[in-house]
């Protein structure tokens, strides 16, 4: 899930106008907020929402607005049940508009102590690298000194690659990863979403990330498929954003059935929510749902996937756990009933 990409219309439009911030006006999609939404629901591809997710970042400025983001997007999660959230932002869209690095930092810190205050949602963030900008300059961000002290520190857990996939391989951006991982990073990529299952595999022979996002065209190569089930490399599935991003026509265009059947480990994330159709992690598990009709066997065992993936402390691991073991045993019993 990216925090940026938890901009609603609505809350973009009014750090516009707080910040005074000028948004196109050759764009009838700028006029009102209801505009926004109906154009964010016509994407043609990737690039096509990358061409409003960037214009829509110039409206943060400082702190409290990079808090406000976070906090509406806690605020949605928490709404859905979420309990635990991984989620990514991009450094170098903040930086190149002259915010620094540690007020993009603050702000969504801001935000995640609020959500595990008050909602008792743990959270890691995840700094992505944008793959359509030269190598050199995602190397050059992650070299920052304030990058490498929120590497220290623990406020960053690891590091990611997002933004236009095709044509940037995974390899070209060994040198970052190989960095990370010296410093005991965790690393994933965006991998096989609109590229092709090749760049899943170069995202774990280049990389070598621990997960994947998305990864759907993984299913396209059959001994990479079973190398990932074998390695149980946990891909970030997002259902309706591949739908939205015509990367599937439909959600059961994906190959859920096909992972479960051959143990290919995976989670169920939304993505960009903001963008699309403001579909938060409830409305992908009911998409899900509604075109697998999936056993709660499945349910759990997809759940056990994420949590046993994710990123958070053992001990945060086992809560999380207990709890989904709490859910399925009032099922079971509801069925034995």
């Amino acid at each position: 899930m990216h925090l940026e990409g938890a901009l609603t219309p609505s809350v973009l439009f009014q750090l516009a106008a707080k910040n005074k911030v000028q948004l196109p006006s050759d764009d009838p999609a700028f006029s009102s907020p209801s505009a926004l939404v109906k154009r964010y629901n016509q994407f043609t591809s990737l690039d096509d929402f990358l061409h409003y997710y960037y214009i829509g970042m110039s409206v943060l400025v400082d702190a409290s607005d990079f808090e406000a983001l976070a906090w509406d997007y806690f605020t949605h999660a928490s709404a859905d049940g979420v309990v635990h959230a991984e989620v990514f932002f991009d450094p170098q869209a903040h930086l190149s508009r002259g915010v620094e690095y540690n007020v993009v930092l603050s702000g969504f810190t801001a935000a995640r102590d609020r959500a595990r205050s008050e909602f008792g949602i743990s959270s890691e963030l995840i700094c992505c690298f944008l793959r359509h900008l030269p190598a050199a300059d995602g190397l050059a961000t992650y070299k920052l000194e304030d990058v490498q002290a929120s590497f220290r520190s623990g406020q960053v857990i690891g590091i990611g690659l997002d933004s236009s996939e095709s044509p940037f391989p995974p390899e070209m951006f060994k040198d970052i990863y190989h960095e990370a991982k010296a410093l005991g990073l965790k690393r994933t990529a965006h991998a096989g979403e609109e590229g092709p299952a090749a760049y899943i595999r170069s995202a774990l022979d280049n990389l070598d990330v621990g997960r994947i996002d998305h990864g759907i065209r993984l299913a396209e190569d059959p001994a990479l498929l079973e190398r990932v089930s074998k390695q149980q490399i946990l891909l970030s599935v997002c259902p309706i954003s591949n739908v939205l991003l015509r990367c599937v026509s439909s959600v059961a265009e994906l190959p859920i059935r096909m992972f479960l059947d051959q143990g290919v480990r995976f989670s169920i994330n939304s993505d960009d929510p903001a963008y699309f159709g403001n579909n938060y992690l409830l409305a992908n598990y009911c998409a899900v749902q509604d075109a697998f009709d999936l056993s709660k066997d499945e349910w759990a065992g997809i759940c056990e996937a994420g949590i046993s993936g994710s990123w958070c402390s053992a001990e945060r691991k086992d809560e999380m756990l207990a709890m989904l073991k709490s859910v399925v045993d009032q099922w079971k019993s509801k069925d034995a009933a």
